[in-house]
């Protein structure tokens, strides 16, 4: 679901331990109607149709709240804009964490990134699976699993096969030229939210992504300057095309998984991502790692690294949803490009990095891109999603939605 940054994978470059990410705990009272909450003794998951009956209880609609303050700086003066901000940020360093805890494995000789990854879905699988079973109840999760079960199955692939072909672009390619093409993630994401969910852009928010890009390509240029974007290719079109379908794969997968948590309880989407992508991802690991993973040294550090790694990447998940839903795919991936500045701050410390004069200014561009995005946005900013309908009666009512805005005015998020 996300990238890793070119300051924390210089040391892994050779062995490809890039980690990736990509999602919630949600309330019990998240259902898809304020009229079913006394009614869900295990919950009651509505496979057919879930937001019939769809009757807004609070003053106003969704379109009068939307439409209450509209110009430049609505949204600023929402909770919601700081807690976007603050969302993104916590991702970044998440990623920052996980890709730090990557580097230590590799320096130990622990070189085992599709096993690694396997533990964060077993983790996501066995809190929110478990959960998911706790509020449907296991035979009404068993029809859930028949009926929607290939649905999730393809959010897992695409988020599994992002995080391999990644990993393995970094083998072959310089970070410098990974990172170039991973800005086609972006791109992608824009264009699918187009076409397909309708979603259309103002001026400024085109203008915040391309400076948050232009952020990013300071941020490449810095690291081509002082020699750092990985050395020499080992097989530069191979790797090339690698992390072209790595960032396809991204792309593709953050916008399916906020179309999914529009619909669904986040408990429901991140208990199915854990549980398929654990099948998948075991898999793969059982294939592809069972050299490194015969190889690798094992002892208390490396026992933390990958405890450390795994909750670094099982918060990512936990969070990416609720970002999803208070803004949208675009403003998750502009976000995280300021994990490479926070890559270098641990890095100080961590493996005695030093700070090139670029780094902050890259860094100053990237937030003054997010908040570009935002500058004429309403007062629900990308929370309002147009394929749920005028008042959001096609969506759920969760935890920073916009329909819950409407119903539960006094919410926090």
């Amino acid at each position: 679901m996300a990238y890793p940054t070119s300051s924390s994978i210089r040391k892994a470059h050779d062995e490809g331990a890039v980690p990736i990410d990509t999602s919630v705990a949600t309330p019990k009272s998240e259902t898809n109607s304020p009229a079913t909450r006394s009614e869900i003794a295990h919950g009651q998951p509505e496979l057919i149709n879930v937001n019939d009956g769809y009757e807004p209880n609070g003053d106003r609609t969704v379109d009068e709240i939307d439409g209450q303050s509209k110009g430049w700086f609505a949204y600023f003066r929402t909770k919601n804009f700081y807690v976007a901000l603050l969302i993104g940020q916590i991702l970044a360093l998440c990623i920052t964490a996980t890709n730090t805890f990557s580097t230590l494995l590799v320096n130990k000789g622990t070189s085992i990134p599709a096993f690694q990854t396997f533990f964060n879905y077993v983790l996501l699988n066995a809190v929110y699976t478990g959960y998911t079973i706790y509020r449907y109840g296991l035979k009404k999760w068993g029809k859930l699993l028949l009926k929607d079960g290939w649905k999730y199955f393809i959010l897992a692939f695409l988020d599994v096969e992002g995080n391999y072909f990644v990993v393995l672009a970094y083998r072959y390619t310089t970070i410098l030229s990974a990172q170039l093409i991973n800005f086609w993630a972006i791109v992608l994401v824009v264009i699918i939210s187009f076409f397909f969910l309708r979603v259309r852009y103002q001026w400024t928010q085109v203008l915040g992504i391309l400076v948050c890009m232009g952020g990013m390509g300071v941020l490449l240029a810095s690291d081509h300057i002082t020699g750092s974007n990985g050395g020499n290719a080992k097989s530069p079109v191979k790797g090339d095309l690698f992390a072209l379908l790595g960032a396809t794969f991204y792309g593709c997968s953050n916008v399916y998984e906020e179309f999914f948590v529009s619909k669904r309880p986040l408990y429901e989407v991140v208990g199915q991502l854990g549980f398929w992508g654990m099948l998948i991802n075991g898999t793969q690991a059982g294939i592809f790692d069972r050299d490194s993973f015969r190889t690798a040294v094992w002892d208390g550090k490396v026992g933390g690294y990958i405890v450390g790694y795994t909750l670094s990447l099982f918060i990512f998940y936990t969070l990416a949803p609720l970002l999803f839903r208070i803004a949208s795919a675009a403003f998750f991936n502009i976000s995280l490009l300021t994990g490479n500045f926070w890559g270098v701050v641990i890095g100080i410390k961590v493996f005695g990095y030093t700070i090139y004069y670029l780094y902050p200014i890259a860094f100053v561009m990237i937030i003054l891109g997010l908040l570009l995005y935002f500058v004429m946005n309403t007062v629900l900013g990308d929370a309002k999603k147009p394929w749920l309908g005028e008042n959001q009666e096609g969506g759920v009512n969760g935890v920073g939605t916009a329909r819950r805005r409407a119903e539960n005015p006094e919410a926090i998020v």
